[in-house]
């Protein structure tokens, strides 16, 4: 145990050097650094991107990157704004039931059917992206939609 947190301490002291002498180089000195960790040319001049990108890379190479789940999602995130349909699957909420699924709901003695979609759900012909918004329609309230239509866990210490 005692040797684990002394390699740590020691790569702590490393990364701080290698980030402090970053703030020494010339331009010139950071272009030469990226092309050794990305393995590529730069992409520009600016001191303060080669800067920030080469100390990220210096810590990442040490401690390690991002969480692939974490990378999925950005990337699914990104291919979302840029309107790409790379992946396959959409963001979804984990809590939504299968695509095609029926939640049937009765308020006021009406009973209400929404059908979950791929990105979203249908009410009465009408496409909405969330529960909140449909139980807000039916109760003219607001409503976390998932409680409204019986899909949100019910904690310890609930009455419910």
């Amino acid at each position: 145990m005692q040797n684990q947190t002394m390699k740590v301490a020691a790569d702590d002291a490393q990364v701080l050097a290698r980030l402090a002498a970053l703030k020494a180089m010339t331009v010139g000195e950071l272009k030469a650094e990226w092309q050794t960790l990305m393995g590529s040319a730069p992409p520009n001049n600016s001191r303060s991107f080669l800067e920030q990108r080469l100390a990220y890379r210096i810590q990442e190479l040490t401690w390690g990157g991002l969480a692939k789940p974490v990378t999925r999602l950005l990337d699914a995130l990104a291919d979302e704004v840029e309107g790409k349909k790379v992946r396959k699957s959409v963001i979804t909420d984990p809590r939504n039931p299968v695509i095609g699924t029926r939640l049937v709901r009765e308020w006021d003695g009406a009973e209400h059917v929404i059908t979950v979609l791929k990105d979203g759900f249908d009410w009465q012909g009408r496409r909405y992206k969330s529960l909140s918004s449909i139980a807000r329609d039916i109760t003219g309230t607001r409503w976390n939609g998932y409680r409204f239509f019986g899909l949100r866990d019910i904690k310890r210490g609930d009455a419910r």
